[in-house]
């Protein structure tokens, strides 16, 4: 049954959709053969071709007419251009002078502040140099006033036991050490550095008509060298540069006892009497 009924609906289908016949057209086309004067063929008269009908055309200026009053007629087909602004050579030369006076402005004004920078600097080391003179005419007026006094309120003074002062009649009231060549008169030189001995003592290399008393701080280490020396301190005499700077070079190349369990640094004092030659 199933079969049956699936046969007849495909047959159907076929009936109804696949022979359908198209109608035919309204208006039968053939196709034109000459045949010529063949014996075979129909007819003894040659017949003519057909007239050739002209196809008419709108005219092209009508066309022209229409579409010139349809579309508006085009010119350029490309962007415009931006417009080039003149220049004006008078507002440029303008310009260029108003960036030379501002650039002039400005070297001078730099040039102004180095000027004032170089003047504080000179002015400030004309107050140093100022200051330091007068530091020294402090000191040396100090000095000269301490070298006035006749003597002190003890009655004795020396490690040899005894009354009366141990030392050199001629050396330095301020130096501690007393014994032969211990003062300022014998040698010109003597030390102090809490009973500690010298090994090397170098007198100072100098050739100059100044005289006076110069009181070095020097700085000892274990081993007995000198690793820093300040000239004219308290109880020198004279602040002369040149009898400093000598009397600092002989201090730095003395030389004292090492001493492994003293103090790492240890302070004292080597005076230097210098004697017009």
């Amino acid at each position: 049954m199933g079969s049956a009924i699936i046969h007849l609906v495909i047959l159907l289908l076929l009936v109804f959709v696949a022979f359908t016949v198209h109608p035919p057209p309204e208006k039968e086309e053939g196709i034109l053969v000459n045949f010529g004067t063949d014996e075979t063929g129909l007819g003894i008269i040659e017949p003519s071709p057909p007239a050739v009908q002209e196809q008419s055309s709108p005219p092209a200026a009508s066309a022209a007419k229409v579409k010139t009053e349809e579309d508006p007629l085009l010119t350029q087909n490309t962007e415009e251009a931006p417009e080039v602004k003149k220049v004006d050579p008078e507002a440029v030369k303008r310009k260029l002078e108003k960036m030379e006076v501002a650039k002039k402005l400005r070297e001078q004004k730099e040039a102004e502040r180095i000027i004032k920078v170089q003047e504080d600097i000179e002015r400030k080391k004309i107050e140093a140099e100022q200051q330091r003179q007068t530091d020294i005419m402090n000191r040396t007026k100090n000095a000269l006033a301490n070298s006035k006094n006749a003597g002190t309120n003890s009655t004795s003074e020396g490690i040899a036991g005894g009354t009366g002062n141990q030392g050199d009649p001629n050396g330095s009231v301020n130096s501690k050490v007393r014994g032969a060549g211990s003062g300022t008169g014998d040698k010109g030189i003597s030390y102090d550095l809490q009973g500690r001995g010298f090994q090397k003592l170098p007198p100072p290399k100098y050739d100059y008509q100044g005289e006076g008393r110069v009181v070095v701080e020097v700085s000892v280490d274990r081993q007995g060298k000198v690793i820093q020396a300040v000239p004219g301190i308290k109880g020198s005499t004279t602040l002369d540069e040149y009898l400093l700077k000598v009397a600092k070079d002989a201090a730095m190349e003395a030389r004292f006892e090492v001493k492994p369990d003293g103090p790492a640094i240890q302070k004292g004092t080597i005076t230097y009497n210098f004697i017009l030659k």
